[in-house]
């Protein structure tokens, strides 16, 4: 009977010590995961989002993927490629607005920054539920290239009468600013006489993400982003060809974690 006894104690104990099953440990960390999302905050592992954004001197867009690392911290990696105007910049249109094409008298190059690097999303605060509004502070840093095309005009030569598509240069500078321009040269020019421009940059936002489900990211993100290049870039006849860049920017967000 003592025996008996004794190895019914030891077969309870062993029942209570049993580890928990890999399917039932699965099963209780999304429900945790599910309750978190339903408390509103936000949870997962990955994130993809893309934005368009509209700067205080050109526009663009991004892609970002980011990995959570803790629950207010992500690693985000990102590639941005906007157009950097000239506030001098004006669109004349040659011949109304449905003869000619509009131009931009003085315009050079266009200018586009592409920017890749690394930085990190925190997590100020979260939704609260599932209607309240997660506010992150993001911060990036890292390579910027520019890339600069140059801007083609269509003229007329008052010497000759011909007309011709010239961008400007020493010899061709009294016709590419003079008074015998008849509109721009068209979205497909220059293309392949692209120059690249090194250079660095460093971005700093606040995100707001107000979507009703975990899964998705909807939000507006305000920020600044300071690009330094290593030459001059000339973007405006007549005016001071700069080297930083400092710009204001506001975007919209969408894309999915998991």
């Amino acid at each position: 009977m003592i025996t008996g006894l004794v190895s019914g104690q030891d077969s309870t104990q062993s029942k209570t010590s049993k580890p928990i099953s890999r399917k039932e440990a699965h099963r209780q960390k999304i429900n945790a995961l599910i309750r978190q999302a339903e408390e509103g905050q936000l949870v997962y592992s990955r994130q993809s989002i893309f934005g368009f954004q509209l700067r205080t001197n050109g526009f663009g867009g991004f892609y970002e993927f980011g990995k959570m690392k803790t629950p207010r911290r992500t690693t985000i990696f990102r590639l941005d490629i906007n157009e950097i105007k000239n506030q001098k910049e004006e669109k004349i249109p040659n011949g109304g607005f449905f003869f000619g094409n509009p131009f931009i008298y003085g315009k050079i190059n266009y200018f586009y920054p592409v920017t890749l690097g690394i930085g990190e999303q925190y997590i100020l605060g979260q939704k609260g539920n599932k209607n309240g509004v997660a506010v992150s502070a993001i911060y990036t840093a890292g390579i910027a290239l520019g890339l600069l095309r140059p801007y083609y005009l269509d003229v007329r030569d008052p010497v000759s009468g011909r007309d011709t598509t010239l961008k400007l240069t020493p010899s061709d500078s009294a016709l590419f600013l003079g008074p015998s321009i008849l509109g721009g040269g068209g979205f497909g020019k220059g293309w392949g006489e692209i120059k690249i421009k090194p250079g660095a940059f460093i971005k700093a936002a606040l995100r707001f993400d107000y979507g009703r489900f975990n899964e998705v990211v909807s939000g507006i993100e305000a920020g600044v982003s300071l690009e330094f290049y290593a030459q001059k870039i000339p973007i405006m006849a007549f005016q001071k060809d700069k080297q930083l860049f400092l710009q204001g920017y506001i975007s919209l967000d969408f894309g999915r974690r998991r």
